[in-house]
């Protein structure tokens, strides 16, 4: 007797869910808070492209490649928009990593990191 195995594709739905540091699931609000590094390699992205610290780009875990979030620096108050184009990071309690220029706008360069909001742009 043959056995078939029938393999079934996830669906997807509009709502955007982002599982924070703290394991919590923030559901169709398209927001993620939590902590933000930078980094300026000159190597290979994760999507294949060329890290350009000038670049306004983001390494993000889970997000698709080539999606836009704004970033806001919950101390200062700036924001940017920046596109995801690596995965990463790698450190507990941060969610995102960004280009040296993204960091700049947001005045993240001297601290090297600090607390931010993403927001998932349509």
């Amino acid at each position: 007797m043959r056995s078939t195995s029938i393999l079934a594709a996830p669906l997807f739905s509009a709502a955007v869910i982002f599982v924070t540091a703290t394991g919590v699931a923030e559901a169709n609000t398209g927001k993620q808070c939590g902590g933000a590094s930078w980094y300026a390699l000159h190597s290979k992205t994760a999507s294949g492209e060329m890290m350009n610290p000038n670049a306004m780009t983001a390494a993000h875990r889970s997000l698709p490649f080539g999606t836009k979030v704004r970033v806001t620096h919950k101390r200062s108050g700036r924001s940017t928009v920046v596109r995801v184009n690596d995965r990463g990071p790698f450190i507990k309690g941060r969610i995102v990593d960004l280009s040296k220029a993204a960091a700049g706008r947001l005045g993240l360069i001297q601290a090297g990191h600090g607390e931010v909001c993403l927001e998932v742009m349509p």
